[in-house]
């Protein structure tokens, strides 16, 4: 028995899902053409998370149902490819190559597409930083943004990023956007960690300012994410009125106060969003 396999091992793991990875792909097995392989693989990559970015053979074995010799092998296979890394031979992490598997959708949806050339117009009008992204989960996936000579952010923020949704502008309009038994749940099994001092941690504290947001039809978020970082977001629609994403403008707090981007910058944020939810119904 090797150290993976021992039962003197650390029990770290999540509780697995109702209908595991292999389940599923058990069931699809009687299709002659279903590659057994290729959906093992994809679920050991859906294993990670953000609470969770480095996994051992067993948490991924337990999180997806799969043996773990079918595990190790995956896991060869993505880290000869590029996609898995491990320093150690016992914790693997995902590379950014993972990215790619994601990026040509991402950048090639109507919505992405059709959001851009508004995302490239707020950035040269206002010389900051412009996304704009959807929930996933409970994280904001940026779907289409501008890059700017300032960088305040010490993550960087490109196509497929995801970034806690109650800690963000964008999340957070897209939290306010969710029906009252959705929001419930999001809060309820949400970790709201501190990233600053001015972050707010508390489920009932986080529920009045979605409240507010839903309100007023936007958000700005002072220094949550990141200290120094301050941005702004409002709601982009579909054609039947619902939340579709979240479009916002971010700053550096010592080059942008408050009060700019709600005098300045909101107005500008809330005709982009406008036209491009216009544009979208047509």
């Amino acid at each position: 028995m090797n150290e993976l396999e021992s039962p003197l091992s650390p029990p770290a793991l999540s509780p697995p899902l109702q209908v595991s990875p292999a389940r599923r792909i058990e069931e699809m097995g009687g299709d002659p053409t279903f590659m057994t392989s290729l959906a093992r693989g994809l679920a050991v990559i859906d294993a990670f998370h953000e609470r969770k970015r480095q996994l051992t053979i067993a948490q991924i074995s337990h999180r997806t149902g799969i043996p773990r010799a079918a595990v190790r092998r995956c896991l060869h296979t993505l880290v000869k490819l590029g996609y898995v890394g491990s320093d150690d031979g016992r914790t693997y992490t995902l590379l950014p190559k993972v990215l790619t598997l994601g990026h040509a959708y991402l950048s090639s949806t109507p919505l992405a597409v059709a959001a851009q050339p508004f995302l490239d117009r707020l950035s040269e009008q206002l010389r900051e930083a412009c996304s704009l992204a959807t929930l996933e989960g409970d994280e904001a996936l940026y779907l289409a943004c501008t890059a700017t000579a300032q960088r305040f952010l010490s993550v960087e923020i490109r196509v497929g990023t995801r970034l806690p949704a109650y800690c963000t502008s964008l999340g957070q309009v897209l939290l306010a956007a969710l029906d009252a038994a959705c929001l419930d749940e999001y809060l309820a099994g949400a970790t709201l960690a501190a990233r600053t001092s001015r972050t707010l941690c508390e489920p009932q504290a986080l529920r009045e300012r979605l409240d507010q947001v839903r309100a007023q039809g936007w958000c700005l978020i002072d220094q949550e994410l990141e200290a120094g970082l301050r941005s702004i977001a409002v709601p982009v629609h579909d054609a039947e009125g619902r939340v579709l994403a979240a479009m916002s403008i971010s700053g550096h707090a010592a080059r942008v106060s408050r009060a700019e981007l709600e005098g300045r910058y909101l107005p500008a944020l809330q005709a982009a969003s406008r036209e491009l939810s216009a544009q979208l119904l047509r």
